[in-house]
């Protein structure tokens, strides 16, 4: 994934009545952090006029929620500079634009705005839209479409070559901060002076401006590792980071999303972050399908995997600030590693796991 864009690219996302959603998660992590554009507003007409931050986790970040793109391009113009692009922030099940996000994407061509989405339904195979894009003299992009096969990477054990640690920020369910995770991670180990790259799996990261990853979910299954294996490759052979940071993908036994595993067989990690919401009992999305629990993923990792997991992440949506202080507590216990709410507390728990494997792996 190459990074070529910069915050000179002014943002507004379209995250119409799925910003307080988990099918909003392109929108969430647009808002908390991205190098690839600067973010004037967010479309939601339920939520209009809050802070966007405020929505999300209680942290205002001077985003504000408009009900529709005429409000969100008078916040850019009041800004300074007009916007420049129209960002698909919703990510629902099965990644496809309904009707009214069809309608928004041509009136932001109308408006002169490129637009950039991460779903699987390509605007640039809408003949529609492709004219008027092409009348409008602007760019459709679709994150999610894959390189052609003679520029993707079969897996070849240069992965063996890295020396940097890797830790994988994996997860008990999709949609359940794993990504988010991660960049905290990469900014909590800048502090203590170290070096951390995180690799991209998803759109959100590659429009976050990630500067190495892939996008999984779209690539043919016989690349899928070595595709992984060429962008951990690719961070430490060009940057050499004292850690490597992988953005997990849906769990290790997740009916639909199984990507942690394909993640733990070809980056071959030192370690593994893991990330669970308490509150949820199914998978999101699939109503009856129980997630196991996190014992159980602890002890899934270190049998398919050398590495072993050193530390909880939680996820404290749903749950009361009492809740989280319980919860919290009780996965310390029962796992006998360091459980932290990195979104709503301290990291500095797991940055300091990730301190200790590194001193280990260096004395080994």
């Amino acid at each position: 994934m190459a990074h070529s864009d910069s915050p000179q690219n002014v943002a507004v996302i379209y995250c119409e009545g799925r910003y307080r959603s988990t099918h909003g998660k392109t929108a969430h992590g647009l808002v908390r952090f991205t190098r690839r554009y600067r973010v004037a507003a967010v479309i939601d007409s339920t939520l209009a006029g809050q802070d966007a931050g405020v929505v999300l986790d209680g942290q205002a970040r001077g985003v504000p929620i408009v009900a529709d793109l005429d409000q969100a391009l008078e916040v850019a113009e009041r800004d300074g500079q007009g916007a420049t692009h129209l960002v698909i922030g919703v990510a629902p099940d099965g990644g496809q634009l309904d009707d009214s996000g069809r309608t928004a994407v041509l009136k932001a061509i109308d408006k002169g705005l490129n637009v950039d989405a991460g779903l699987h339904s390509f605007l640039s195979d809408d003949e529609e839209l492709c004219a008027a894009a092409l009348a409008a003299g602007v760019r459709l992009r679709d994150v999610r479409r894959p390189p052609a096969r003679d520029e993707l990477h079969f897996f070849s054990g240069k992965i063996e070559q890295v020396d940097s640690l890797v830790v994988a920020v994996l997860g008990t369910d999709s949609a359940v901060g794993k990504r988010t995770t991660a960049v905290l991670l990469a900014h909590g180990l800048a502090a203590h002076g170290l070096s951390a790259e995180v690799i991209g799996t998803g759109q959100t990261a590659w429009m976050q401006g990630v500067r190495h990853g892939i996008l999984l979910d779209s690539l043919v299954n016989d690349f899928v590792a070595g595709e992984l294996e060429h962008a951990v490759w690719s961070a430490w052979n060009e940057l050499r980071p004292d850690v490597i940071l992988i953005e997990g993908q849906g769990s290790l036994m997740h009916p639909a999303y199984p990507g942690g595993f394909e993640i733990l067989a070809a980056t071959r990690p030192h370690g593994v972050i893991l990330q669970h919401a308490p509150a949820r009992r199914d998978y999101d999305g699939f109503p009856g399908h129980e997630i196991p629990s996190v014992e159980r993923h602890v002890a899934a990792i270190e049998i398919i995997s050398p590495a072993r997991t050193i530390g909880i992440a939680v996820n404290a949506a749903g749950l009361e600030p009492a809740e989280v202080v319980s919860e919290t507590a009780r996965l310390a216990e029962q796992t006998n590693l360091p459980t932290v709410d990195p979104v709503g507390g301290d990291i500095g728990a797991l940055v300091g796991a990730i301190l200790e494997l590194r001193a280990e792996s260096q004395t080994a």
